[in-house]
């Protein structure tokens, strides 16, 4: 079985990016590639990055209208990434016609709360209830909208299961321990997040940014 975690590599820098991958290929399972690399080079960045022979996480959280949503993913469909995410909170139209618009070999994945906000931000946007309520709330729309899975911390994800048994569950904000928080407000390490469910872990800045990448990335796997 290879390895639940997916490197995240936020860098508008190509050779850098390669590089990186090229170094933790073999203790990672895939390649998460955000808004900041796409943002620096598009279509053909990411062919040279599924050059190197792992699966392709495409986090660009699309949220728009459904039309729109639904012709950047068509436009999308000739890198055929494992894995697409869009914001769960643009409404069941929107998912809906975005897992139509996507590859079938594409997993369509709902962003529900992002980690870097907590229940004070939540309420700040009008959003009533604990994050929890809110992860569960959006599960249940992706799930009844025919997505593969959502996108969620840690602290939910245990109950996100037990709404949608057989989905597909990446989560964020995971640290290991005693690593630094960043700009993450939920965060638990790897091991926690496999043992409440995740399908898979989504680590950046603790593999990228060690001083050995390779020895961070197997340390990890060590834990898991």
């Amino acid at each position: 079985m290879s390895s639940p975690v997916y490197v995240a590599i936020d860098t508008p820098d190509l050779a850098r990016a390669l590089a990186l991958a090229g170094r933790v290929r073999d203790h990672v399972g895939g390649l998460k590639l955000g808004l900041e690399f796409f943002s620096a080079h598009g279509h053909q960045g990411v062919r040279e990055m599924a050059a190197l022979g792992l699966p392709i996480f495409l986090d660009l959280k699309l949220h728009d209208i459904p039309n729109t949503v639904a012709s950047a993913i068509q436009a999308l469909r000739g890198l055929a990434p494992s894995i697409l995410t869009i914001h769960a909170s643009g409404g069941r139209a929107m998912m809906e016609d975005a897992k139509a618009a996507a590859p079938p070999s594409t997993k369509v994945v709902a962003v529900t709360v992002l980690t870097s906000l907590d229940a004070d931000d939540l309420a700040a946007a009008g959003v009533s209830g604990s994050t929890s309520a809110q992860v569960e709330r959006l599960t249940g729309q992706a799930h009844a909208a025919g997505l593969d899975g959502v996108v969620c911390s840690g602290f939910e994800v245990a109950a996100a299961r037990r709404i949608w048994r057989d989905g597909f569950f990446v989560v964020t904000g995971v640290r290991p321990a005693g690593g630094a928080v960043g700009d993450q407000k939920r965060v638990m390490t790897p091991r926690q997040a496999l043992d409440n469910g995740a399908s898979i872990l989504v680590i950046g800045r603790p593999i990228t940014k060690a001083e050995d990448p390779d020895a961070a990335a197997r340390a990890i796997a060590a834990t898991l």
